[in-house]
């Protein structure tokens, strides 16, 4: 995360945030050296530090607790509840996946302007140039990839029965057919059915469309560079469980770090543009996985073109004014690059 320092206009977060923690620890919490944070486009982070002034430590023995504090603004677009992301995101620490602890999360908008969470704050990188540029000066590529396959090994041997209620869950629904439906839905919301690469792309995806999986488990569908903690020793966390499902396909979930948009310029290593797939699947493997290199292909296509659509939908929310955000407004450019990059993966 890239941080910069708290405007005055939002100083009274701080009292906010020092009221939730007065709370939650039954202590008097004094709140300093506020942060904002540039990553994320729907949602506010701030990095801040907690000193308890009424008992000698944190709950944890710390002097000072460094956090973040994560808000979903009044109408952002939203996915899981923040109350079941933190959950998940907890369900998910406990089963050996590199997750923030999660301090206090909560519902109520009048405290922080927005359903809020806090998490321990961890160190190391997430802005994905520096992670690359850390990758490549410690030579700790596959090293990352492998530990990436072993955490999402054991998030997808967590039994979807013990997910949080109120995640999102296609039903009865095989995944990638509810994918596809939920897919054209938005296509078809926002207008671009008729666009010709996206339109080739759907027509790909229902003729090879693959065979459900022997078992369906929690996915998270959004882990890849950018939203990892990466520091010299490799993974320290993975963030941004908003999206979390509790049935899919755990091939979703290694596709989705491969492909091209998450590389940033590293073309030649698929996984995130820091390692090649194999120590990723690898390490899979090693850890209980089951590898499907088919439906692993038909996942790129399927999140290439769903990122296509998202991105549009992203460019249409600032230009209705729905949600006015600089982030939002510029991933319009970036449909085409889209479109392009789906022609490659579906091309004869």
């Amino acid at each position: 995360m890239t941080p910069t320092p708290v405007p005055p206009a939002s100083a009274n977060l701080a009292g906010g945030l020092a009221q939730v923690l007065s709370d939650a620890w039954d202590c008097e919490v004094e709140v300093t050296n506020l942060a904002e944070s540039s990553a994320g486009a729907r949602r506010r982070n701030v990095a801040f530090d907690a000193t308890p002034k009424g008992m000698p430590t944190t709950p944890k023995g710390l002097p000072t607790a460094e956090l973040v504090v994560t808000v979903v603004p009044r109408g952002a677009m939203g996915l899981n509840s923040v109350t079941a992301e933190a959950q998940m995101r907890r369900l998910a620490r406990e089963r050996g996946v590199p997750v923030p602890e999660v301090i206090v999360a909560s519902e109520d908008e009048s405290s922080l302007g927005g359903p809020f969470f806090i998490s321990e704050r961890v160190a190391g990188e997430t802005v994905p140039r520096r992670v690359l540029r850390l990758v490549h000066e410690t030579g700790i590529g596959e090293l990352l990839a492998g530990q990436l396959g072993t955490a999402l090994a054991r998030l997808h041997r967590i039994d979807p029965a013990d997910a949080p209620d109120g995640m999102l869950d296609p039903g009865d629904r095989p995944p990638s057919e509810a994918a596809l439906e939920d897919l054209e839905t938005s296509m078809r919301e926002l207008g671009v059915l008729d666009r010709p690469a996206l339109a080739l792309g759907m027509r790909w995806l229902e003729r090879r469309l693959p065979k459900t999986p022997g078992r369906l488990s929690v996915v998270h569908t959004d882990v890849r560079n950018g939203n990892l903690i990466v520091g010299a020793d490799g993974l320290r966390a993975v963030l941004d469980w908003e999206g979390a499902r509790r049935h899919g396909d755990p091939m979703e979930d290694l596709a989705w770090p491969a492909l091209r948009m998450w590389r940033f310029r590293e073309d030649r290593l698929e996984v995130g543009g820091f390692a090649a797939r194999e120590p990723l699947v690898d390490a899979y493997l090693a850890d209980g996985g089951d590898f499907d290199e088919e439906r692993m292909e038909w996942w790129k296509v399927l999140g290439t073109l769903r990122w296509a659509v998202g991105l549009y939908a992203q460019a249409s929310a600032h230009l209705s004014g729905t949600f006015p955000s600089i982030i939002m407004a510029a991933s319009g450019r970036r449909v085409a690059e889209m479109e392009w990059d789906l022609l490659m993966l579906i091309r004869p």
